[in-house]
């Protein structure tokens, strides 16, 4: 199973689900062992360390410093690691109101990572993005 590659299916097809906890990006020291207790949903070794995305809260019970908080989209379409523009049309939306953001693909979907404050701004772009490619307001005629 590949996942879609279709760049018009993945936009209108994707249905945005907003989760309710609020997360940090950390990091560790090259080498460092994880925390015992911490459940980061990504962790991502590069040569200066471990950058973990994960709950604030477990941040703070670690004393790990965290920083942009924020809330995690999923697009829930299972989209194949090769498709090509998917990102880069959901990123160049966001972007156009002036919103950060900070993808992770994952093996079967797609996450976004996006302030916590505009978190639902962020819901509707996504849900917008989707209808107007004629996702949405399809699923809703039926």
């Amino acid at each position: 199973m590949s996942g879609e590659t279709d760049l018009q299916k993945l936009l209108a097809s994707m249905t945005p689900q907003l989760y309710p906890e609020v997360y940090v990006f950390a990091t560790l020291p090259p080498g460092a062992a994880l925390p015992e207790g911490l459940e980061p949903v990504m962790r991502f070794i590069e040569r200066e360390g471990a950058t973990l995305i994960l709950a604030e809260s477990q941040a703070k019970a670690a004393s790990l410093t965290g920083i942009f908080r924020c809330r995690m989209i999923t697009l829930d379409i299972h989209s194949s690691l090769e498709a090509v523009g998917f990102l880069a049309a959901i990123t160049t939306r966001l972007a156009a109101a002036g919103m950060g953001v900070n993808p992770v693909s994952a093996f079967y979907h797609d996450h976004l990572f996006v302030p916590a404050e505009r978190a639902e701004e962020a819901l509707a772009i996504l849900r917008g993005l989707a209808t107007e490619s004629g996702g949405l307001a399809q699923r809703r005629r039926t």
